[in-house]
């Protein structure tokens, strides 16, 4: 009937000429049960908790490549699964021949086929839909179109299929539905709850395993055979996936489909011909009668057998129709011609996701197809977060989520509270027992059958949902932080970069986590709860055009205090030890403002003390970078910053235009006048955008993950300056960061020498000093910058710094620059990598997740709530192999290695060769421990884990005695 993969081709004129036929003789539809009619309302939720203040968050375009929903294209091994209109579904048909490859054994599955396409669409952080057919007409080369399973030689009888030049199987056999109810069984016991798999089709019977055999089928009136199972026959088989599957949603093709089985089952339906018109008159196979939908048409055999509101629960699914998918969108939310009323048949259907190749060929910003899909499955707003602007110990936090999509989410993700710190970094998380599948359609639409109202008739359904946990503030450090929610997606577990579910909210962030607002935690009770006194007498010792240098009075504490935290703005920019402090990297001719607060070894912290505001200096020639995603940017409509490994911040800013801007502050325009602003973008096709509202055109890079440039001359006022990338009548490319030339040239532009000589006099386990030669410049050196990794952590205005709260045994890698007072830096000295002392008899910890480790094969980084770093390592085993580097050996010798692992069933594995046994753990989410003793090295060692036979458990960190 319909193309389903590239390189499989299909009889597609006859599919054509025939569906109507085909559909309509599948199983006529008749006198049969009434509509369900209107479901009855869900309970209302909880009321907020009165004691807590409401903080209102601002709605925004839902993500159009949310999980779980949306269109899905064709799996091609080794092809890019994220080209085209963005999606997170991958769809692959399998033949049954192909897992039973066995002819002597029908128990024998070799499920390779299915494994490779799950493991590669995880890479691409997509979830498949699946189906497993027994003929596929017009199947090509490893895809037979017979792929009925060898072991059925001698034991099944076939029969002949001349309209479609396929073999069917006697599905009526004995030998055949046992062999199936087994087969069902071990498919549901090896993928049942895979988190890389989203929808699994039943599949088996019939033409391209969708149930019906048209024109061999139980019309008979033809003079045909009828080569469908019988209805008792069919149902063992529905009954048999019912029971196989108890978390990974499944759906069949139609809901009469033997006899109706599983409409009183947890399973939904697929409809493969979504929203197409045919015959002469055009009649719709989707919409019922009542809108003009034909006799066999989808939801007509929904109404006739009173499972119209079925997807309450079971997901709906299937595919646009081929033959209208390049154009389907064009008359949004209406229909034409060949198109049936889109908007219609996705809300009555109450459609989820649908298979679409055509999507590849769609603009991702094509305003027509984004309302379509953001109407499917589900679209969730957090309208309200309720907490306490200040809190401690234990305390409330509530949210109230509402559904404006057609269909609910249909699985028990976890919902994540977190801690967010003035830095951005998630200190804190608490796992809640919200259930997101509560959270239902605040409306639905009428069919006119209901006889509730002319047609389009809408009615309220769910509710905004509220819910609210208690957390323990208690080992939370005083302080700022802003409270966030995310929806841990489970194939996170299996690769970090799976696609975050997010909420369609301003203040939604491509990590995953929405930020709901700022909080103040206060003491946690115990111990120190006596803060430091307040920094006073903050004031600038100096400035460059890229740096400004501050000291301030120490401040007193009842302990002790351990150092202070230096904001520029809002922002933490340093944790110095001492009463000094250099903020580097800034922008020419710009105003800062700085406060500091102190802080002691209980994590009190003080108020912070007065504000001091510094302009650095005009600078010479340069041009001056602005990064999108810096945090005094404004984002707004559905902006969103967005990881990008090619970008220069390792970030961008898209979904720009269509409403949604973004805006660079604080640009310096030195004395004022003309600028040239280079702007660095990213767009796969060619877009334009207003700039300051100037209209500036955009060529194509090439792909989503290129940057390329292009200038604009700006009017730039003295002092500070807004640039505002806009598009409102359309989209605008990605945007990676802008560079802004200064006027007049000029000044010192000289950089000084590159420090020499770098070396390490001295260290501890948490600690290394390091040394150099001085630099030398045109005017004169102003101090070093002193980088960790490539990563700058602190300046020194001697040839002399120590870096503190390192890990023992741990190696790390400096360089140094010099600058000068026009701002101006020197190339980087030498690398010099130093290894941390091994810190006495302390166990030494080494995470999992370490940057320097080795993984192999499909070992990958997943994140963990349980595990010390937040993260672990998965997937080891079955050749695949995770290696701890640079693990401190001492002197050498005997070493005890305790290894902190999860794993819901027992496993094994080998460490350095060594065979480890590992007892279960509660669940997968529940850190356990084992020892092992190695022979370790002096110096540096390797420390190897590997199964080739089978799975290790997963890896969260060792400690080695």
């Amino acid at each position: 009937m319909k193309s389903r993969s590239r390189g499989r081709t299909v009889l597609a004129a006859l599919a054509t000429a025939t569906l109507g036929a085909a559909l309509a003789l599948v199983g006529p539809v008749g006198a049969q049960a009434a509509p369900a009619g209107p479901p009855p309302r869900p309970a209302a939720p909880a009321s907020p908790d009165p004691t807590l203040q409401v903080h209102p968050l601002t709605a925004a375009p839902g993500p159009v490549d949310n999980p779980l929903k949306g269109w899905a294209r064709f799996y091609s091994p080794g092809g890019d699964q994220n080209n085209g209109f963005p999606h997170s579904l991958t769809w692959g048909y399998f033949g049954l021949s192909e897992i039973m490859t066995s002819a002597a054994n029908c128990g024998s599955y070799n499920w390779s086929i299915i494994d490779s396409m799950l493991a590669e669409t995880a890479g691409y952080g997509n979830q498949a839909a699946i189906r497993i057919y027994m003929t596929y007409p017009g199947g090509t080369g490893s895809h037979p179109a017979n792929a009925i399973p060898p072991c059925f030689n001698g034991n099944v009888a076939t029969r002949a299929d001349a309209t479609w030049n396929v073999t069917h199987p006697d599905y009526d056999s004995p030998f055949l539905i046992n062999a199936l109810k087994n087969f069902i069984a071990a498919f549901g016991a090896r993928y049942d709850g895979d988190p890389r798999l989203g929808f699994i089709h039943l599949g088996l019977v019939g033409l391209w395993g969708e149930w019906h055999t048209w024109p061999y089928d139980t019309d008979t009136g033809d003079g045909l055979p009828n080569y469908m199972p019988t209805d008792a026959n069919g149902a063992q088989l529905v009954a048999a996936f019912d029971a196989a599957f108890n978390t990974t949603k499944v759906e069949i093709r139609y809901a009469d489909a033997a006899g109706g089985a599983a409409n009183s089952r947890d399973i939904g339906y697929h409809d493969d011909s979504f929203c197409f018109r045919e015959g002469s008159p055009l009649q719709g196979v989707t919409l019922p009668t009542s809108l003009g939908g034909a006799s066999y048409a989808h939801l007509q055999r929904n109404i006739a057998t009173g499972t119209e509101n079925k997807w309450i629960t079971s997901s709906i699914g299937g595919e646009l129709r081929p033959e209208i998918q390049t154009f389907a969108f064009r008359s949004w939310p209406n229909g034409s011609g060949t198109v049936d009323n889109l908007k219609a048949c996705i809300e009555l259907a109450h459609a989820t996701w649908m298979i679409n190749e055509g999507s590849a060929a769609y603009s991702p910003t094509d305003a027509n197809v984004s309302a379509a899909v953001r109407a499917m499955g589900y679209n969730l707003t957090v309208g309200n977060a309720y907490f306490k602007d200040t809190a401690g110990g234990t305390t409330n936090v509530g949210v109230q989520i509402s559904n404006t999509g057609v269909a609910p989410f249909y699985y028990p993700w976890t919902m994540t509270l977190g801690l967010k710190n003035s830095s951005g970094a998630v200190v804190r998380t608490w796992d809640t027992s919200w259930d997101l599948r509560t959270v239902q359609p605040l409306s639905i639409r009428a069919f006119p059958d209901w006889n509730v109202g002319s047609d389009p008739t809408y009615r309220g359904f769910g509710y905004p949902q509220y819910f609210q946990t208690s957390v323990d503030l208690a080992a939370v450090p005083q302080g700022s932080y802003q409270w966030v929610l995310r929806v841990k997606n489970p194939l996170e577990t299996v690769d970090t970069d799976a696609k975050k579910l997010r909420f369609a909210n301003t203040t939604q962030n491509a990590d995953g986590w929405l930020g709901m607002g700022a909080v103040t935690v206060g003491t946690g009770g115990g111990g120190d709860t006596t803060a430091p006194s307040v920094p006073t007498g903050l004031t600038s010792t100096g400035q460059t055009s890229s740096s400004v240098s501050l000291s301030w009075s120490a401040s007193t504490d009842n302990v002790g205090v351990t150092g202070y935290e230096v904001f520029r703005g809002s922002t933490l920019v340093g944790s110095p030890a001492g009463t000094s402090f250099t903020d580097t990297g800034l922008t020419a001719s710009t105003s800062y403002s700085y406060t500091v607060r102190a802080r002691d070894a209980a994590g009190n912290r003080s108020a912070v003390g007065n504000t001091v505001t510094v302009s650095t200096t005009s600078g010479g020639g340069t041009p001056t970078g602005y990064e999108a995603e810096a945090s005094g940017n404004t984002l707004s409509g559905g902006a969103l910053v967005a990881a990008c490994a090619t970008c220069s911040g390792g970030s961008k800013v898209g979904y720009l235009g269509n409403g949604a801007s973004m805006a660079f502050t604080n640009v310096a325009g030195g004395t004022g006048g003309s600028r040239t602003v280079t702007i660095y973008y990213l767009t796969a096709e060619a877009r334009t955008a207003a700039v300051n509202g100037q209209t500036v055109n955009f060529g194509s890079t090439g792909s989503w993950t290129t940057v390329g440039s292009t200038t604009v001359t700006l009017n730039l006022a003295a002092g500070s300056n807004t640039i505002t990338i806009a598009n409102p009548g359309g989209w605008a490319p990605d945007i990676d960061r802008i560079t802004v030339s200064t006027a007049g040239g000029g000044g010192d532009t000289t950089a000084p020498s590159a420090p020499t000589g770098l070396a390490s006099p001295s260290k501890t386990a948490g600690s290394v000093t390091l040394s150099w030669s001085g630099s030398t410049d045109n005017v004169g050196v102003t101090g070093y910058q002193i980088l960790r990794g490539g990563s700058p952590v602190g300046t020194s205005t001697t040839t002399g710094f120590t870096d503190t709260g390192l890990a023992a045994s741990t190696a790390y890698t400096y360089t140094v620059k010099a600058y000068d007072a026009a701002g101006n830096y020197s190339a980087a000295s030498s690398p010099l990598t130093v290894t941390t002392s091994a810190g006495g008899t302390t166990p030494v910890s080494y995470e999992a997740e370490a940057s320097g480790n080795t993984r192999t094969g499909t070992a990958a980084t997943a994140s963990c709530t349980a595990c010390s770093g937040g993260a672990k390592v998965g997937y080891v085993g079955s050749g695949a192999t995770l290696s701890f580097n640079n693990v401190a050996g001492g002197t050498g010798g005997s070493r005890t290695v305790t290894i902190h692992y999860l794993s819901a069933v027992a496993r094994s594995a080998t460490v350095n060769g060594q065979t480890v046994n590992f007892a279960p753990t509660a669940n997968w989410d529940t850190v356990g421990t084992t020892t092992v003793t190695l022979n370790l090295t002096a110096g540096n060692n390797t420390i190897t884990f590997a199964n080739p036979s089978g799975w290790a458990p997963d890896i969260d960190r060792i400690t080695v005695g």
